[in-house]
């Protein structure tokens, strides 16, 4: 082009239908560059993640630590994360919780994307829908760490607790819960104290149940599954693990 040479609106709107396709592609324009539509994309490598059941455990109570010091992270959440995870998942814990609103597992653990599996019941109450999801992700995803967490002022445990005090029947399925939950009731508490004790009285016995549990017993022996148990208290946010 010479010194006098006006650009023609041809050319214009040519240079912006490049421009335009290039960032809807999430190319970046370059002279010289490949034509539009042969844009590459460079290989995103996933986030590491523990592999073992001790790192896997670590990892949660270090995240659990940035929750309640309001540190949170929200890790593996950027554009790259999701474009790695279309191709498969590998995450390093499955936590089995209840329904309730106030904990949710992954923000509780501070932990994002492909990171956790959760399996949320009411009271973490077992059935073959439960056993079954928790099986997977032992079985054919090799997650080394199964966490059942308990938390503080469980609705469903102090459900279960009214309804055998009273002997007042629970509308619809929630009696189903209930009679699941009633096996850990503590009888030497009363009051609060007894929903209290019975709140973690539940998670060790769900966790033994499931320990008991042939496939997940085997990986167990072999160092390569830890099942733990564990309560999130409401008012410190603290989780800790029960024996």
């Amino acid at each position: 082009m010479t010194p006098n040479a006006q650009t023609s609106p041809a050319t214009t709107r040519r240079a912006l239908l490049r421009a335009s396709a290039a960032t809807a592609a999430g190319g970046v324009l370059v002279t010289g560059a490949s034509p539009v539509g042969a844009v590459t994309r460079t290989p995103v490598a996933r986030p590491t993640r523990p592999t073992t059941p001790a790192a896997a455990l670590a990892a949660l109570f270090a995240g659990n630590r940035r929750w309640r010091t309001f540190h949170q992270r929200h890790p593996h959440e950027a554009s790259s994360v999701r474009h790695s995870l279309v191709s498969g998942q590998s995450p390093f814990a499955l936590i089995l919780g209840c329904i309730d609103s106030r904990v949710p597992p992954e923000l509780v653990f501070d932990q994002g994307l492909g990171d956790l599996m959760t399996v949320r019941s009411a009271g973490e109450v077992l059935d073959e829908a439960v056993l079954g999801s928790i099986a997977y992700g032992v079985l054919e995803l090799g997650i080394p760490l199964v966490l059942v967490l308990g938390h503080q002022s469980c609705g469903a445990v102090a459900a279960a607790v009214h309804a055998e005090e009273t002997g007042e029947h629970l509308p619809a399925h929630i009696q189903y819960v209930a009679d699941q939950i009633g096996p850990a009731i503590v009888h030497s508490q009363h009051g609060d104290a007894r929903v209290d004790a019975t709140v973690s009285a539940q998670v060790a016995r769900v966790r033994s149940r499931l320990a008991a549990e042939a496939d997940l017993a085997a990986k167990v022996a072999a160092g390569q599954l830890q099942i733990v148990g564990a309560r999130y208290e409401l008012d410190t946010q603290l989780v800790h693990r029960i024996s």
